[in-house]
């Protein structure tokens, strides 16, 4: 890879946000710009920069891809209106959904599901109403080292593997943050001016809810992993870890309920212990606490009967499924 990376230990915040403000001026110049605001903490830092640099020139939009979190969309719209960002809300649920129907292999769901339906169907009406030129977004250097090893497909790389984004889109992307790792983006985040609610959010997968599915990611099953992920977060918040996730599986396994079988679904919980995602311990969770997760997912998460906890390394497992 020729970007060079600036580790947490090299990073003087105030100096990354003053050049990353004034390349994302020179790089727009009196052109509109527009961004994605996922609520992550790598788009809510390259939000922030946009606005610091263009004003009213960066049209920020939140995607309602039908793959979040629960009542995502009205919080991140909060968060920001109180930071005096205003975020538009874009209800494309039917585009993502049959852009995904059908499809299982884990590499396609990411490109025909989520890539090309968010750049091409989406961000490109998006960029012909408004006008812009340029897409802002949050790629980190994490994104493009997997993509460039072949780990997995991360759906916002492109210059980095031989896309030419304005070919390909019509727009150009700018990436502000592609030098940092995650510990990295936090620290600039907190610069910046983010809550602490933002910049120490666990990371969520650019697909979303997408990549906690294996198999077809269909509207009932990523409900059943949405109620699931909320469990979670709120039984894992504040425990320290890295990243904490549920997955849907896609076999089904013999349960009993009311004293009848239930053949049911299997919830695989997820928690990890890392410093930038590149490799990751399991963390040692108190059997108590998976016992809580695992009580609350099989009563509150319809037709759940199975839950798990993974307890391999990455490597040779992923902190993601998909």
């Amino acid at each position: 890879m020729a970007i060079q990376e600036i580790s947490i230990s090299e990073l003087n915040t105030g100096n990354f946000i003053n050049d990353q403000v004034a390349s994302i001026k020179a790089q727009v110049g009196n052109e509109v710009a527009v961004n994605a605001l996922s609520g992550g903490v790598d788009s809510a830092v390259v939000t922030m920069l946009g606005h610091k640099a263009l004003g009213d020139k960066l049209k920020t939009y939140f995607v309602e891809n039908g793959l979040m979190r629960e009542g995502e969309a009205q919080q991140i719209v909060k968060w920001f209106a109180d930071l005096g960002v205003k975020v538009e809300i874009i209800d494309a649920k039917k585009k993502f959904f049959a852009g995904l129907k059908g499809i299982t292999d884990p590499e396609e769901k990411r490109e025909k599901g989520i890539t090309q339906v968010f750049y091409k169907d989406v961000f490109a009406e998006l960029v012909k109403k408004s006008g812009a030129k340029v897409l802002l977004q949050g790629t980190n250097y994490t994104d493009v080292e997997e993509t460039a090893a072949g780990v997995k497909r991360q759906h916002n790389v492109f210059e980095q593997i031989g896309i030419d984004p304005q070919k390909a889109f019509g727009y150009k992307v700018v990436e502000p943050i592609l030098q940092l790792r995650k510990p990295a983006v936090r620290a600039v985040a907190r610069a910046v001016g983010l809550p602490k609610e933002i910049s120490d959010r666990p990371p969520f997968p650019g697909p979303a809810l997408a990549a906690r599915v294996i198999g077809e990611a269909t509207p009932d099953r990523i409900e059943t992993v949405r109620k699931a992920t909320k469990v979670v977060e709120d039984e894992l918040a504040g425990c320290g870890a890295f990243q904490y996730l549920a997955i849907l599986h896609e076999d089904m396994v013999t349960g009993i309920r009311n004293h009848a079988r239930e053949f049911g679904k299997q919830i695989e919980v997820r928690c990890w212990d890392s410093q930038d995602a590149v490799t990751a311990n399991p963390t040692e969770l108190p059997f108590s606490t998976l016992r809580r997760i695992a009580d609350r997912i099989v009563e509150e998460v319809p037709g759940v009967v199975s839950v798990t906890y993974n307890i391999a390394t990455k490597p040779p497992s992923c902190i993601e499924a998909v």
